[in-house]
């Protein structure tokens, strides 16, 4: 682990306001963070091998002469600390802002000049934006006035891997008594790229926003047999179809109507031949919910269905079940900070309160688990456009007109009194 001090020959950070305007601050630093955001985009890099990002972020945190640690998160996260203007503020519970690095295992279509020059892997999910969100948000808090520190988390893993939960374990969150640096953060805001959401919009609401996910891999055996004669053995792909298809009674006639659960099974791999039914299949998945109560139901029901419906043909059910991101909730007083300062920013007919969570997951839910939180969707779509590509589909791209909201809302919140 590597920490590095403002002093030492790197430009101080100013503690002293300034009186441009925060959006012309902004409106300065676009150009150059949207050629940051396409550099991103056309380096990505898997979840724990962000080897290159970091060392992009480092140099950029380097040059503003911002303090900060880098090698957590199992080698590639990074912590970055700007005091409290005034010394005496220096001790107040830190503001934490975080963004997530990662990229994913998808082939971009995108046809962009800049697009990913990594076969089988692209931002297909916003990272590069969220990234340099938090690189124009370091940039500008460095040169204005903050009434309490506040800490940068640029976090690896969110797609797989659960980077926000190392970052927690490792101890970010507890300041220079941990693996961070300055006071022990007190509060945490971050936020998601959504192509659904019109551009200069924002949404989120107290409580619930994001699912819990659990992953599961379940191997059927049975007995190989010619497919001509299926009594002489027992047929494991006929026990993962009946599988399958009785999972979704766990959401049909083990929940309540009106809670929420999805289980998919999102792969089946099995056979050689067409006249050989094979001894094994194996399938995975995942299995999305809302609460605690309705996520030990699944996991109980879960384990009975596989294993009594794959009995009852005669075969046998191997399960690894893989605890994932718990539920992401927002504090309810966060967030009714985060509507006054949003509705501020932006008007308030641009800002929503969701009525209902998506089933989605985000490990920015591990910090919530320690610290009040407030996550919040921020709208990708151009106006007039009638669809946007979603995420994780290969024609996605961050849209860099999303850059200044972004950049501005963080700044706000970070500079807000608590």
């Amino acid at each position: 682990m590597a920490t590095h001090t403002a002093g030492s020959g790197l430009r101080p950070v100013s503690p002293v306001n300034v009186t441009v305007p925060l959006k012309a601050l902004i409106e300065a630093e676009l150009p150059d963070l949207i050629r940051i955001r396409r550099d991103l985009h056309r380096h990505p890099e898997l979840s724990f091998q962000e080897h290159r990002t970091s060392r992009f972020i480092q140099e950029e945190l380097t040059r503003l002469g911002i303090a900060f640690k880098a090698g957590l998160g199992r080698g590639t996260g990074i912590v970055a600390h700007l005091p409290a203007s005034d010394p005496a503020d220096s001790t107040r519970p830190a503001v934490a802002l975080r963004a997530d690095m990662d990229a994913l295992p998808i082939d971009e279509r995108t046809g962009r000049p800049y697009a990913s020059g990594t076969p089988g892997v692209m931002h297909a999910c916003g990272h590069d934006g969220h990234t340099t969100i938090l690189l124009g948000a370091a940039r500008i808090l460095s040169k204005v006035r903050r009434p309490c520190p506040v800490t940068l988390i640029f976090q690896p893993a969110e797609e797989n891997g659960g980077g926000g939960q190392v970052m927690c374990d490792e101890g970010v969150l507890l300041g220079d008594r941990g693996a961070g640096l300055g006071p022990a953060i007190g509060r945490i805001f971050g936020l998601h790229g959504w192509p659904q959401l019109p551009l200069g919009h924002v949404a989120t609401r107290a409580g619930a926003i994001m699912a819990a996910t659990d992953d599961f891999e379940l191997t059927i055996r049975g007995t190989q047999t010619h497919g001509a004669y299926p009594h002489l053995g027992f047929d494991s792909i006929l026990a993962s179809a009946h599988i399958i298809t009785a999972l979704q009674s766990i959401a049909a006639r083990n929940v309540g109507p009106l809670e929420s659960i999805v289980v998919t099974v999102g792969q089946i791999e099995g056979g050689t031949a067409n006249n050989i039914i094979p001894e094994s299949v194996r399938m995975i998945g995942t299995i999305r919910t809302l609460n605690d109560q309705v996520k030990a139901r699944a996991r109980e029901r879960f384990f009975a269905v596989v294993e009594q419906t794959a009995a009852a043909l005669g075969c046998r059910a191997e399960i690894d079940w893989q605890p994932g991101y718990p539920v992401t909730s927002n504090d309810p007083a966060l967030t009714d900070q985060f509507f006054d300062i949003a509705r501020q920013a932006l008007g308030r007919a641009s800002v929503f309160n969701l009525e209902q969570p998506t089933m989605g997951g985000e490990d920015f839910a591990f910090y919530g688990k320690c610290i009040p939180s407030c996550f919040f969707f921020m709208g990708l779509k151009p106006a007039g456009a009638s669809d946007y590509p979603s995420l994780h589909q290969p024609e996605f791209d961050f849209n860099d007109d999303a850059l200044a909201i972004g950049i501005d809302l963080f700044c706000r919140v970070a500079t807000a009194e608590p």
